[in-house]
């Protein structure tokens, strides 16, 4: 049996520190793509502005969000993740990330290609909170299919 609990996920030393300090909180000078989500039922939000370079790659990022500790981490997480990747490499991580959540074992989760996302990977072992990590990838999502 699974021995995580929840406050471990709480006093996860990437999680702390994204969430105290969150990356990319400064808009964006030109805009591309923006990307907007919100679980209504806590009231959570995301928000990302994302500027390309003329080669498509993900140039610079802005994060904004307003929730719990695990939605503001992986925001935090999710700018700096993309970063430096095409619309195609950001996308075909999105999905990696989404399906490692989904996953119910640890062992299938490709750590490697996810990076430091990894940290928030323990949360699927709660799903009341899978949401709050997932809401930054609906707003990454919604960003790269306009």
């Amino acid at each position: 049996m699974d021995q995580t609990n929840i406050d471990d996920i709480y006093r996860d030393r990437v999680i702390l520190d994204h969430c105290r300090n969150p990356r990319n909180t400064l808009p964006v000078e030109r805009c591309d793509l923006s990307g907007d989500a919100v679980n209504p039922f806590c009231g959570d939000e995301v928000h990302f502005q994302i500027s390309l370079s003329s080669k498509d790659l993900i140039e610079n990022v802005s994060f904004a969000g307003d929730g719990c500790a695990i939605n503001m981490a992986s925001g935090s997480l999710l700018s700096e993740a993309v970063k430096g990747l095409t619309i195609g490499e950001a996308s075909e991580l999105s999905i990696k990330f989404v399906e490692s959540m989904r996953k119910s074992d640890d062992l299938s989760v490709d750590h490697e290609f996810i990076g430091e996302l990894s940290a928030l990977i323990s949360v699927k072992h709660f799903p009341v909170r899978i949401k709050c990590a997932l809401l930054a990838w609906s707003a990454l999502e919604d960003a790269l299919s306009t």
